[in-house]
């Protein structure tokens, strides 16, 4: 008979509530510094958010010389064109700036790479992007984090009280906006893939936070006279297989995402990679232990118990 492979041995106890006033530090300088960069460096933002125009084109043979065309676009006085190779070396992603002049300058600068590059060249398609819808799109992608946020929140605190849910979305805030400001600090281009990337890790993330929530519930009704401290710790060596786990695999598939999952998946799977990480260094080392300054004993010592309690219960019995 073969044992069953424990990646978190039983009866493990690491004491993560000793250093949770340096990841606070740390986690505030994080924050901090991304909204910095974000402000002075400024984001990479693709054709979905900057406008303009994308083309992609395939090369007459089979590896496309990138010098050579930036050359030869670069004399074409339209602005910083960016090349980028897209999936297979023969496939070139060519990245036009807004145009002055509106739909008939663009269409005049799209011409002119044409007759540059000649006729032997294949162009696939051709995306134009305004100005304005441009703005639409950033102004939609920042309404959407606000409102998975907000939505987040309330259920959380209908679910539990309003300490978890007030200490779940600080900490989605925090893997948000760090997450932006890795993008800021990186140069890579952010778009509405990246945009859909931040809105999974807010719900990975979550997902994560309320499995220790309800474990810390759970106990806050078990030990009634344990140190809070003490409390929270446990619960999170409770669960620390769990969460190893499943961010272990999921980090995984990304990971395998990132580097065949081709150019289109590049930016969505290196910003899941470091939502993973940034989740689960939150739930433990941010939202865990915020609990201490949230008068949680007055949850524990509650006589009644009502039917959502009991569900609670049942939950991380079965888990």
């Amino acid at each position: 008979m073969f044992k069953p492979l424990h990646i978190v041995p039983h009866g493990t106890k690491i004491n993560f509530m000793w250093p949770h006033k340096i990841t606070f530090l740390i986690s505030v300088l994080m924050v901090v510094g991304s909204f910095a960069l974000v402000f002075t460096k400024g984001l990479n933002f693709g054709i979905d958010f900057a406008g303009g125009v994308i083309m992609e084109v395939k090369a007459p043979t089979a590896q496309a010389d990138l010098a050579d065309m930036r050359g030869r676009l670069d004399n074409l006085e339209l602005g910083e064109i960016a090349l980028q190779e897209f999936g297979s070396p023969d496939i070139v992603l060519i990245r036009i700036p807004q145009q002055d002049g509106g739909e008939q300058a663009t269409q005049a600068a799209v011409s002119k790479i044409k007759e540059t590059l000649g006729a032997e060249w294949q162009y696939r398609r051709t995306e134009t992007v305004g100005p304005k819808v441009g703005d639409e799109l950033k102004s939609s992608a920042v309404w959407a984090s606000i409102f998975a946020m907000l939505g987040i929140m309330a259920y959380i605190w209908f679910r539990y009280e309003w300490q978890f849910g007030v200490n779940a979305v600080l900490a989605l805030f925090h893997d948000c906006v760090t997450t932006v400001g890795f993008f800021a600090l990186t140069g890579m281009e952010f778009n509405l893939t990246t945009v859909a990337a931040v809105l999974t890790i807010a719900g990975y993330s979550v997902n994560d936070t309320v499995v220790i929530y309800d474990r810390i519930r759970y106990d806050l009704r078990r030990y009634k006279t344990m140190p809070l401290s003490q409390l929270i710790n446990q619960a999170l060596n409770e669960t620390l297989a769990r969460t190893t786990v499943t961010s272990g695999l999921t980090l995984l598939s990304v990971v395998a995402l990132a580097f065949w999952g081709g150019e289109a998946m590049h930016g969505f799977s290196i910003a899941m990679i470091w939502g993973i990480l940034i989740g689960t260094y939150s739930t433990i080392c941010v939202a865990s232990p915020m609990l201490l300054y949230m008068n949680l004993r007055s949850i524990g010592t509650d006589k009644g118990q009502s039917n959502k309690d009991k569900s609670a219960e049942t939950s991380v019995q079965k888990a």
